[in-house]
Order: structure tokens, then C-alpha cells, then sequence
């Protein structure tokens, strides 16, 4: 496959993609695709039940795939993911620090505890699955993928927290493409639009409301699988950088090269926005 040339990889059989975040959303839908290609895939997330029954499914077409319970904001559980595919002989090549959440409402409104909550999955999360997983990537000279967002190029109002980790995370990946070269392991973002994901169904303490509606609109949501499969692309092709919908590229290239503009184009629609009542 070009794509693997492209990353210096073995053949697809052989490789292992560990995705943390799984059960649901964006992170299932990478694990339907790598899996699709023929390459084996290990499922992270705190849902095991949820794991379990997307492992059984990928297995039945073939390909090995694994459930793993496991949280990001836990010292330890992704190091554990990690021994116990090397007890089966596997490392990984590609780890995916996909998990995570938003946190949203306006600034004076929510406490430090809202940001610390948001920071700990999102930032530090993604920081601790590097740190627990890169002395096998090491040894696979294996790519490490965060899950950013269009978010993390440009800021609105009553998103404070959620656009803060993926500002964040963005920088972290642009220090690892430096940081990790010596070491043979390189870095992809992935800056993702609006795509169809449990992700707005997430309220600011985490949990998740399965029957809650999507409040963006369908025609601007790209489905799961066509996200997915650029996204495998661009990771497999060894890109810095994936953004994914035609929106999210408009608003990158106005961030980017635009950001007066931008700026004033966010505060006029921030302005249709009804204000949150201060908290008592």
C-alpha cells in the first residue's frame, strides 16, 4: 500500500492500532476502518460492555481485534493496555489519543473545577497516553495520533475550556514532531469539523445522554465512516496534519491567514447568542 511506504510500515496483518476512546463516535468508527484494512486492533475506553461488542464484531470479519477497559485520566491504564498486548507478542504501531469531551458554557459561569475536568481528560490525558506508550512505539518506529479539533485553530464564545485543551493539544503536537524524530516515532493531528459523534451529547461532567439530539444540523455533519477513512488516510500517508470537512478547512485557512476577519466574523455571531445567567 502507498500509504504504508509513505510510513515505512509492514504489511497491514502485522500492524497493531491502539485507540483509546473507543466504544463510540469518531474512536469506533478508526477502529471499523483500520480494521477494515486488515490491520489489528486494540479498543480502549471506560464502556468495556460497549468495547466488547465492537470487538466481537470486527472479529468476525477476520481481523483480530481486542477490548480493553481503561481510562486516560488513570495513572497506569494505558501502560496496562500496552503489557498486555506484549503478552501477546504485539506492540503497536499507531496509538490514537482519541478520548475526550467538551466542557462549554461561558467563562464567569463555570468554576476552575469545570477546566481541571476538561484538562485532565483532554490535555493530560493525551499527555499520559504518550508517556505510556511511547517506549513501544519506539520499538515499532510507530506514529502517535492526537484528536484535535477546528477548535484548536480558532476560539468562540461559551467554549472557553473545550477550545483551550485543543489549543493545547495542537501545540503538543507541533513540539512532538521535533521532540520524537530521534526516537524514529513521528506525529499526526487530526483537526476534525463537525462529524456525527456522541460528543455533544456529553455533558460538562462527562456523562453521556444517548437520546439527546444533535444540536448541529445534519447536512453540516460528515458521517463517521467517511471521516474515519480520511482521517486512516492521512495517518497512513505520515501527514503532520489532518483537517477533516470542507467547513473546518474554510475555517483554518481564515483562521490561519484571516484573523481579523475571523475574529470579527465570531464576535458578530456571538452577539445572537443569548447570555447565560451569572451563577448565585
Amino acid at each position: 500500500m502507498l500509504e504504508l511506504r509513505a510510513m515505512k510500515m509492514p504489511e497491514p496483518a502485522e500492524i497493531c492500532v491502539l485507540i483509546t476512546g473507543a466504544s463510540s463516535g469518531i474512536g469506533a468508527g478508526l477502529a471499523r476502518e483500520f480494521s477494515r484494512r486488515g490491520m489489528r486492533v486494540a479498543l480502549v475506553a471506560r464502556r468495556i460492555a460497549k468495547l466488547e461488542v465492537l470487538a466481537s464484531e470486527l472479529r468476525a470479519t477476520g481481523v483480530p481485534a481486542s477490548a480493553h477497559c481503561g481510562d486516560v485520566t488513570v495513572d497506569g491504564d494505558i501502560a496496562r493496555v500496552v503489557g498486555e498486548l506484549a503478552s501477546l507478542g504485539v506492540a503497536p504501531h499507531i496509538v490514537i489519543a482519541n478520548a475526550g469531551f467538551g466542557v462549554v458554557g461561558n467563562a464567569a459561569n463555570l468554576d476552575l473545577a469545570d477546566y481541571r475536568r476538561q484538562f485532565e481528560t483532554n490535555v493530560f490525558g493525551v499527555v499520559r497516553t504518550l508517556h505510556e506508550s511511547l517506549q513501544a512505539l519506539r520499538s515499532t518506529q510507530g506514529r502517535f495520533v492526537i484528536m484535535g479539533s477546528v477548535a484548536g485553530h480558532l476560539s468562540s464564545a461559551g467554549s472557553s475550556p473545550y477550545t483551550m485543551s485543543k489549543f493545547a493539544v495542537r501545540a503538543l503536537a507541533e513540539a512532538l514532531h521535533g521532540e520524537l524524530r530521534s526516537a524514529g516515532v513521528s506525529c499526526t493531528l487530526i483537526s476534525p469539523g463537525f462529524v456525527d459523534s456522541d460528543i455533544r451529547r456529553v455533558d460538562n461532567r462527562g456523562g453521556l445522554h444517548t437520546h439527546a439530539p444533535d444540536p448541529i444540523p445534519a447536512w453540516l455533519r460528515m458521517k463517521t465512516d467517511d471521516a474515519a477513512r480520511i482521517m486512516a488516510r492521512g495517518i497512513l500517508r505520515g501527514k503532520k496534519e489532518v483537517v477533516v470537512t470542507t467547513h473546518a478547512k474554510i475555517a483554518v485557512f481564515m483562521a490561519r491567514h484571516l484573523p481579523r476577519f475571523t475574529r470579527w466574523v465570531l464576535l458578530r455571531a456571538s452577539r445572537g447568542s443569548r447570555p447565560e445567567p451569572k451563577k448565585t
